[in-house]
C-alpha cells in the first residue's frame, strides 16, 4: 500500500515537474516565434501587430525577400562566418593550449601567471577598446577582418575551462605515456586531445555565438560596407525618417540567428557530455 502511494505521489511530483518545464519552455521561446510571426505579416512595416499574435493577419514573404533582394545580407553572412570560423579555430586552440599547461605543465610563476589571466576577465571590454583600437589602427589595420580575429587568441574564461577538464583526466595517462618516451606535444595530441571533445564543442560553440553576435568592437573598425557583419547589417534596418521597420527588422533577425541555432543543435550532444564529466575526477 504504501508503495503504491509512493509511486503516485512520484508520477504526480513528475507530471508536475512536466508541466512547470513546458510552461517555462512556452514563455522562453514565445519572444522567437513572435519574432519570425512578424517578419511573415506584410503590414508591420506600417502598423507593429498589436496585441502580440503567433500568426500573421496578413501573411506574405515580402519582408524576406526585401532582405534578401540586394545580396547585402549574403555578404554579411560571409562575413560573419570568415570572422566566427577564424575566432573559433584561434580561441579553441588557445584554450586547449593553455589549459594543458596550466593543468599538467610545472614551470615557475605558473599560479602567478594563471591569476593574471583569470584577472583579465574582471576588465570590462569597453575599458579596453579604446587602446586595442589606438593599437590596431597604428598597425594599420583598421577597415580588415584582423581586429574582428585577432584578438579570439585571449581567451581567459576558455583557459579556466580547460584547465578543470584536463584536471580532472587521470595523470596516468600522461605518465605512461612519458614512461613510453612521449613528449609533451605527443601527449597533448595524441592521448588528451581525443578525450577532449566535449569541451572543445562547448568552448566552439561559446567562441561561434560570441564572433556572430559581436556588435560594438565591429561597429568601431569596420567602415566598409563590404566587411559588414550580420549584427551591423541588422542594424541599418531605422530607415523611414528614423522609424525602425519592423517587419524587416524581425525578418532579418529571424534569419541571423539561423546558424547560431544549427551549431548548437549539432553540438548540444557534446555539451551535455561535458557536463556529466565535470562530476568525475580522475585518479
Amino acid at each position: 500500500m504504501k508503495t503504491m502511494v509512493a509511486n503516485a505521489r512520484r508520477k504526480w511530483a513528475d507530471g508536475l515537474v512536466a508541466v512547470s518545464l513546458l510552461l517555462l519552455g512556452t514563455i522562453l521561446i514565445y519572444p522567437f516565434l513572435w519574432m519570425v510571426s512578424v517578419g511573415f505579416e506584410r503590414t508591420a512595416n506600417v502598423n507593429a501587430p498589436f496585441p502580440p499574435r503567433l500568426i500573421p493577419y496578413d501573411f506574405s514573404l515580402f519582408n524576406f525577400e526585401l532582405v534578401f533582394e540586394n545580396g547585402h545580407l549574403l555578404r554579411a553572412y560571409w562575413n560573419s562566418g570568415v570572422n566566427a570560423f577564424f575566432s573559433v579555430i584561434l580561441s579553441v586552440s588557445s584554450a586547449l593550449l593553455g589549459g594543458y599547461a596550466f593543468s599538467r605543465g610545472r614551470f615557475k610563476g605558473k599560479k602567478l601567471l594563471f591569476i593574471l589571466i583569470l584577472a583579465t576577465m574582471m576588465i570590462p571590454f569597453e575599458t579596453s577598446l579604446i587602446p586595442m583600437f589606438i593599437m590596431f589602427n597604428n598597425f594599420g589595420l583598421i577597415d580588415t577582418r584582423y581586429p574582428i580575429i585577432l584578438p579570439s587568441i585571449i581567451n581567459a574564461m576558455g583557459i579556466l575551462l580547460c584547465k578543470q577538464f584536463f584536471d580532472q583526466l587521470p595523470e596516468g595517462l600522461r605518465e605512461s605515456a612519458k614512461i613510453d618516451g612521449a613528449g609533451e606535444f605527443k601527449i597533448f595530441f595524441h592521448i588528451f586531445m581525443p578525450l577532449a571533445g566535449p569541451i572543445t564543442a562547448t568552448l566552439a560553440i561559446l567562441s561561434f555565438q560570441g564572433s556572430w553576435n559581436s556588435f560594438v568592437w565591429p561597429l568601431v573598425v569596420i567602415n566598409s560596407q563590404d566587411l559588414k557583419t550580420v549584427p551591423l547589417f541588422l542594424s541599418q534596418f531605422s530607415q523611414e525618417s528614423g522609424t525602425p521597420l519592423m517587419g524587416v527588422t524581425m525578418a532579418t533577425a529571424a534569419v541571423s540567428i539561423i546558424p547560431v541555432m544549427v551549431v548548437f543543435l549539432i553540438m548540444q550532444k557534446y555539451i551535455i557530455q561535458s557536463i556529466a564529466l565535470s562530476g568525475l575526477k580522475g585518479e
